[in-house]
């Protein structure tokens, strides 16, 4: 019987993961290659065969799925930390492990919730690149969990976590995959619900990745305005209030761009 429950669950994952594929007109071959890993692991996890997590992450990071959900229903039951070891689970799940801040979820529900993403495009002179941010508590892995949504070039929507020091002003949102690590350090949020810093990350420029960094803002907000995402030119409406925002994170000094 539980053995019928679990092949039951595990359906249910491969029923989400096919519809992604496609939704998003992946085939196998592509998912693989998206996803960093040998195509004969995509066939066995699409053959409802064990796989790392590490592998259900990415293949849910590219296909823009929820990581807890297809996990929980992939093993056919809610993740079992308990054997995990104390300073990388958290206290009960409301604790943050040690090396990410120890914060608290009291401490930091003001974070949750959604945000505007702005930053220059980064080959493309005079243009902003807007898209979401949601920001959740994940119980399984005690700590904030952010993921991007609405990104022009959905492909590369991040999925991380955010390390909360004690000792600083400023907080950092990483994305950690198979080694490529992408992240920002912006403010915490202040009272008109604003995070200001620097992204560092890798940018395809032609045959090529190169490393960037560029000025960046989250603005909290509860409603998008379809208008206001994706690739923003200078004739676009919402242009110069964005542009000022990002001006102002560096006249301000949220942030600090050398030169020489």
């Amino acid at each position: 019987m539980k053995q019928n429950t679990s092949a039951e669950s595990r359906d249910i994952a491969l029923g989400l993961i096919r519809t992604a594929m496609i939704e998003k007109k992946l085939t196998q071959a592509e998912l693989a290659d998206e996803a960093d890993c040998h195509e004969k692991i995509i066939q066995n996890l699409m053959g409802g065969r064990s796989v790392r997590d590490q592998t259900l992450f990415d293949v849910c990071t590219v296909l823009g799925l929820d990581f807890i959900e297809v996990k929980e229903a992939w093993s056919g039951a809610q993740q079992d930390v308990s054997a995990q070891p104390m300073d990388l689970k958290g206290e009960g799940g409301v604790v943050a492990p040690v090396y990410m801040g120890a914060y608290t979820r009291a401490g930091v529900d003001h974070y949750i919730g959604s945000y505007l993403t702005i930053r220059p495009a980064f080959t493309i002179a005079d243009t902003i690149v807007a898209y979401r941010t949601d920001v959740v508590w994940d119980p399984e892995w005690p700590s904030l969990l952010f993921e991007e949504r609405d990104r022009p070039d959905a492909t590369y929507s991040h999925r991380g976590r955010l390390y909360l020091p004690a000792s600083s002003m400023f907080i950092h949102l990483v994305s950690l995959t198979k080694g490529a690590m992408r992240m920002v350090m912006v403010s915490q949020l202040d009272q008109r619900g604003f995070m200001r810093g620097l992204i560092t990350t890798l940018n395809k420029q032609g045959a090529m990745t190169v490393p960037v960094c560029a000025p960046i803002v989250y603005s909290r907000q509860e409603e998008f305005a379809s208008e206001g995402l994706g690739v923003i030119n200078p004739d676009n409406a919402h242009y110069t209030t964005y542009r000022t925002m990002l001006d102002d994170t560096v006249s301000e000094g949220y942030a600090k761009v050398v030169t020489f």
